[in-house]
């Protein structure tokens, strides 16, 4: 939740105090801003099995969600190994192999507990991969040489999250990363050595009042970028010509301004950066430090913001960016790689394709394509021969003739908004008067895109519609369009949702009497407001990690979100002066006007939206003997991450939605 950038990822701990109904009135805790810490809502695991046993498709879930073969996959920096993700006892891990594919792949890691989903080459012969505690996001950093061999762990602090500032790709034995070891709410930087493990602290991160949640390194590793915020809402662009100097400010902007560093050029004097100050869309820009004032526009959109750049490595250059209207386009300003492109493009008509990894020499690219219907390939291309190496098809039973087209659309809300997103129809259905799942993104500062979703699939699958909905609120379109959904939580945002559900009836597409609404993160309030604040619409929902209270929702949020927990305050509105619109907003206190059934899934360890969203909402709707189905999965997170709990959850939604709304499956 709160999620594409971490310009936009916000934490706090609030107020409990709540004002209802046009004077200010203090409510009782037990009622309103916290569950019953003694009770835990009951889950319905003979109800869930019971579902599961009317899923009658004819591709099954597995088909969708079993953990693929073979994923994720890397070069080494000399280009002689490669390696991916695969299974091992249910479980994602590292596999390494000779690039060309000659012998068998080695299995790296041996992990039972936990997918290992963020790996990569630290030298010719060093892997370093992250993996966290049952779903609870306090990384850890393990290193492990490519024959499996000297497995270890870097940052054995207890209770910490790392995160990685700088894979530094010139520095063979060394990686700088954030830690919050010395204050929970604050991240600080130290370069790591992975050989002996030692960890130099490169700058302290102490002042509370303006603290930094953003750190950047230049082409030698030198850390040189930051960014703070001043009093929760004033950001700043700090800068300095060496290490041993302090940090000075460059740009300060309200946070709604957003200027998010990305890299230096070759000469480490200007710096790229992505930028909305004194514009609506996010520009790809050039600072330069001795006149930060006057950037230089390098890529811009009339209609959408640029969503990111990418540098060489090798190069030390800017060399390509990227921005989605109806699908993602890349920009290239390398020739060399353009011309790659190009090259690969005819070999994949119609298909986006994507550098997954490169050599440090750049002559060896590990390629992903994908499309609509499928979740790609990937492939080893050699650029000095032309000539490309199949690796892999990511999931195998996956079929593309018996997948559905997803189309672009556009329609009006009823306030006058553009609102674009995606429809998929079913394939071999006539495309009229069809049940239909309106599936909200989480953030909610996201967005949709074209491209394969599992998720989608399956749903059309056994023959329903599904919107997409890019509402108000969501990133990517513009400054104005993010800041419209401020504070609309269940209001406007939600409106957007709603007038695209009216769209598709109105289209012939929907079948009115048969419209579900399901999410996850931010969707899964979505779906939880939607049957609350829209009891009409809908026939049933689907909530999955959604928060159901806004005040215990603010007030539980991971202590390293407390240094923009005042953008959230606005975001969503402020504990005490917005009490009034937290209240009217939170599906809890509503429950009453819920006429249709809901089933909730939730992480036990989730540290974002924690069991508590889910299990208050469950016990809200059962003291009104209102039907609820409730899973839980003590040993998971924010999204199940466990194939075995990702099968469990939709094979039991597939048999509630049968159940509640039936479709025609689809014959393959």
């Amino acid at each position: 939740m709160f999620g594409l950038r971490r310009k936009w990822k916000f934490g706090l701990m609030v107020s409990i105090l709540l004002a209802v109904a046009g004077g200010i009135t203090m409510v009782s805790i037990s009622n309103c801003s916290k569950a019953n810490p003694e009770h835990s809502a009951k889950v319905d695991s003979i109800e869930i099995q019971r579902l599961i046993a009317l899923d009658k498709g004819t591709i099954p879930v597995e088909a969708f969600f079993k953990n693929p073969e073979k994923t994720a996959f890397t070069i080494s920096p000399d280009g002689d190994y490669i390696a991916y993700l695969g299974p091992y006892n249910s479980r994602l891990n590292i596999y390494v192999q000779p690039a060309d594919i000659t012998a068998a792949p080695v299995r790296v890691t041996s992990g039972t507990e936990r997918d290992i989903t963020y790996y990569f080459w630290k030298n010719n012969t060093t892997l370093l991969y992250i993996k966290d505690a049952a779903g609870d996001e306090n990384y850890k950093l393990y290193a492990i040489d490519r024959d499996g061999t000297n497995k270890r762990d870097l940052t054995p602090e207890q209770n910490v999250r790392i995160e990685v500032i700088d894979e530094l790709t010139d520095f063979p034995d060394e990686v700088i990363i954030a830690m919050n070891k010395n204050n929970p709410a604050l991240f600080e930087p130290y370069r790591l050595n992975i050989k002996t493990g030692e960890k130099k602290q490169l700058a302290v991160n102490k002042d509370m009042s303006n603290p930094i949640t953003i750190w950047k390194a230049d082409n030698e590793g030198k850390l040189r970028l930051a960014v703070s915020v001043e009093k929760g809402t004033k950001t700043h662009l700090l800068y300095r010509e060496t290490e041993d100097q302090p940090f000075k400010s460059l740009l300060v902007s309200d946070w709604k301004d957003m200027v998010e560093p990305l890299f230096f050029d070759e000469n480490n004097k200007y710096i790229y950066a992505l930028s909305n100050l004194n514009r609506d869309k996010t520009a790809l820009v050039k600072i330069d430090p001795a006149n930060p004032q006057n950037p230089e526009i390098i890529l811009e959109h009339p209609d959408v913001d640029i969503t990111y750049a990418e540098r060489s490595p090798k190069k030390h250059k800017l060399v390509s960016a990227y921005y989605a209207t109806d699908k993602k386009h890349l920009v290239f300003f390398d020739e060399d790689l353009k011309k790659i492109y190009e090259q690969l493009a005819l070999k994949f008509p119609g298909d986006d394709i994507y550098f997954n990894g490169f050599d440090n020499e750049e002559k060896h690219f590990i390629v992903r394509t994908y499309n609509d219907k499928t979740p790609g390939d990937f492939y080893l291309y050699h650029a000095e021969e032309n000539n490309i190496t199949h690796l892999a098809t990511i999931n195998t039973n996956i079929l593309k003739e018996q997948m559905s087209a997803m189309f672009p659309i556009e329609y009006k809300s009823r306030d006058g908004l553009n609102i674009q997103g995606y429809l998929t129809v079913p394939s071999g259905t006539s495309g009229k008067n069809l049940p239909t799942v309106i599936l909200v993104h989480g953030g909610p500062t996201s967005r949709d895109y074209w491209g394969y979703r599992a998720d989608v699939q399956l749903l059309a699958s056994r023959g329903y519609a599904v919107l997409q909905v890019n509402f108000r609120g969501s990133w990517g379109y513009g400054k104005n369009f993010t800041t419209a959904g401020f504070k609309q939580w269940g209001k406007k945002m939600q409106d957007d949702i709603t007038d695209g559900a009216t769209w598709l009836v109105d289209q012939g597409v929907a079948d009115k009497d048969k419209i579900a609404i399901f999410g996850s993160s931010y969707g899964g309030y979505s779906a939880l407001a939607g049957v609350t604040f829209t009891p009409d619409v809908y026939a049933c929902g689907i909530a999955y990690v959604g928060p159901s209270n806004l005040f215990t929702l603010l007030n539980n949020l991971p202590s390293y979100w407390e240094p923009e927990k005042e953008m959230l305050f606005e975001m969503i509105g402020h504990p005490v002066a917005d009490s009034v619109l937290l209240y009217n907003a939170s599906p809890v206190f509503h429950t009453e006007n819920i006429k249709v059934p809901l089933f909730i899934a939730q992480g036990g360890n989730d540290p974002r939206v924690r069991k508590e969203e889910s299990e208050q909402m469950v016990d809200a709707l059962r003291s009104r003997d209102q039907h609820v189905v409730y899973m839980l999965k003590e040993n998971e997170g924010h999204g199940f991450k466990l194939e075995e709990n990702r099968l469990e959850f939709y094979k039991a939604m597939m048999g509630f939605l049968a159940e509640q709304m039936p479709a025609t499956s689809i014959k393959p």
